[in-house]
Parts: C-alpha cells; structure tokens; sequence
C-alpha cells in the first residue's frame, strides 16, 4: 500500500466536510426529520435518530435546530415530504460509488446524478450493481497515536465485532450497526473517543487510485456531495497521499 494512507483519507474527507458545514447543516436536518418521522422523536428510542442527533452536535449544530427539525418530523412543524432513494455507479477505472439521497423530485435528482457520473469520467449503473461489495458497518476510526490494544478491551466486551490495523498505524473498530452506539459509548468511557465515528456503508476490498485517475475520481465524488439531494456518498476508493495533497484547499 505504498504510497496509500487509510489516516490521510479520513482527513482528507473530514476536511473536505468542515469546509462545507452550511451544506452538511442542511444534510443533517433532513436526515433528523426523516428519522423522527420514520421512528419517533426520542432519540433513546430511535437508533437513526440518535446517530443523526449525535452528528449534528459533532458539527456544532445549535440545539435548537436540532429540535426544531425533530418536532417538523412527528408532525409539530411544517414537515417536507422527503422520498429516500440510492444510485450506484462506476467511477475511473471502474470505481465503484453509491449514493444515498433523500429528494422530494425524483426525477429532478435522478438528472442531477447522471449528469454528475458523467462529466466526470463515470457512469450511472444499475440497481444492486456495485451494492454487493459494500456492507452496512459501525465504524470508529482511531489515528495512529493511539493504543489500539487498550481500545480493543472495552470496544469488544461492548460487542464490536473485529479491530482492522492499517500500515499506517490507524486502525478501525468494526460494529453491527445495532451495537454501533453502545461501543461507542463504551470506547468514549474508556477515555478512547474515536477521530471519526458512523454507521456507514463500509467496502469488503478496496481499490487503490493515484495520477489523474486518482484526481479525475476525487473531483467525482466531491462533485456528487455538492449536489442538494445528496446525503452520503461511498466509494470503494483509496487516495493516494500525492492525490490528496494536490487537492484543492
């Protein structure tokens, strides 16, 4: 994996959030509303909510924001009607992305991604045809300063299911997604917050991008989070460091 860091990925993409918090604000309340609708409005009750409730104060939501979306999604507000839909396709040298979007124009949506794929080197592909490399994990990232031995202990007896070492030193605990908070919150006891902590869709084998590939498929991808129906966006891809130090600031 010369060349390649799991840790500078990581960074690369919360860096790229925190200069997109307006946008990420936005994400945030609809993806609030639409838990509290689908599952109430307590957030102990509700395991979407709660992991929607805990990003938006990650990203120094205000509270009241917060609650305010919550209440327009059990029906105390003025609640938009949100229809929740994935797209796969295949970016640079068959990269595989998917892409998670809440819209209340699907047609509209469905535009603006296919568009999207293919001004950037990529196509939009068929249901399920890049789904089956990826599963829906926990995931709490630790950089390489950290312990990982001493992060293991409580993040097992808590019910994580595997710790995953990388070359550079980082390393990920690995949850299914109903055990994802009380091993978070087990870790965090423990005095280990993680760097990075979501329930996310989580790649089984990952392909390594560098050059203009590499560079082609990163602009695809941020070009895809740009878009307003966009919620999350996956992507089987490892950057290479050069790639992402070239990335614009």
């Amino acid at each position: 994996m010369a060349g390649h860091s799991k840790w500078a990925n990581i960074q690369h993409r919360k860096n790229a959030q925190d200069k997109k918090r307006g946008k990420i604000f936005t994400k945030l309340i609809r993806e609030i509303t639409v838990a509290a609708r689908l599952g109430g409005g307590d957030p102990n009750d509700n395991p979407r909510l709660r992991l929607a409730y805990d990003k938006a104060l990650a990203a120094n939501m205000p509270k009241d924001n917060i609650e305010r979306a919550i209440k327009r999604g059990t029906g105390d507000g003025q609640a938009d009607s949100y229809e929740e839909i994935r797209y796969e396709g295949y970016g640079p040298s068959g990269a595989a992305i998917m892409v998670d979007c809440m819209t209340d124009n699907k047609n509209r949506t469905v535009s603006e991604i296919r568009y999207t794929f293919d001004r950037n080197g990529g196509n939009l592909g068929a249901d399920g045809s890049v789904g089956y490399l990826f599963d829906r994990k926990g995931v709490l990232t630790y950089g390489p300063d950290i312990d990982d031995e001493a992060v293991l202990s409580p993040a097992l007896e808590a019910g994580a299911e595997d710790l995953v070492e990388y070359e550079d030193g980082s390393f990920e605990v690995l949850t299914a997604p109903n055990d994802y908070s009380a091993v978070k919150a087990a870790v965090e006891a423990a005095g280990f917050p993680p760097a990075d902590a979501d329930v996310t869709m989580r790649p089984a084998t990952t392909v390594e991008l560098d050059g203009d590939t590499a560079r082609t498929c990163m602009k695809l991808i941020e070009s895809l989070e740009d878009l307003e129906d966009v919620q999350n966006v996956y992507t089987n891809v490892e950057f290479d460091e050069a790639s992402l130090a070239e990335a614009p600031a």
